[in-house]
């Protein structure tokens, strides 16, 4: 009878190994998650860690989870909405993309020069209600804060503002 019950664990993990397998897959559909997203998602799910270690390894060796793809396509969608710098670093390391692999990804996709050119872009697309504001020293204020808080350098801003 103990081999019965052993054949009936084992059949159940391997059902729940497979079963969070799929749920893996259908995570990623979606979109590109990192590892830590992913494992986060399935631990949500109520899944158990030895089981999630295993999915994860899987998907790693499909290329299913690709932590230097996913920090990539992220950095272009932030850049594209004309975020700076600092920001996506922020965004990356809340994401736990972090590393020298992604700090090398970072400044080759977004050197000094673009962050330059977004900033300027996103001053002139807000210039409207910049002008709202009479006084000089109150519109540099807000400008500067505006592009700070978009994750743009001091240095930037100054040159801009």
């Amino acid at each position: 009878m103990t081999e019965d019950r052993r054949q009936i664990k084992s059949k159940h993990a391997q059902i729940s190994h497979q079963q969070a397998m799929n749920t893996a897959v259908r995570i990623l559909t979606h979109r590109d998650h990192s590892k830590y997203e992913l494992k986060q998602k399935l631990r949500q799910r109520g899944i158990s860690s030895r089981v999630i270690d295993t999915v994860v390894a899987a998907c790693e060796r499909f290329n299913y989870i690709n932590d230097r793809r996913t920090a990539h396509i992220y950095i272009s969608q932030l850049k594209r909405k004309c975020f700076g710098k600092r920001y996506i670093q922020q965004a990356l390391k809340k994401k736990r993309l972090s590393g020298a692999a992604i700090e090398k990804i970072l400044s080759e996709n977004y050197p000094g020069a673009d962050e330059y050119d977004h900033a300027g872009r996103l001053l002139e697309k807000k210039m409207k209600t910049f002008e709202r504001v009479a006084d000089l020293k109150k519109r540099r204020e807000k400008m500067y804060r505006f592009l700070y808080s978009r994750g743009f350098s001091a240095a930037v801003i100054r040159e801009l503002v």
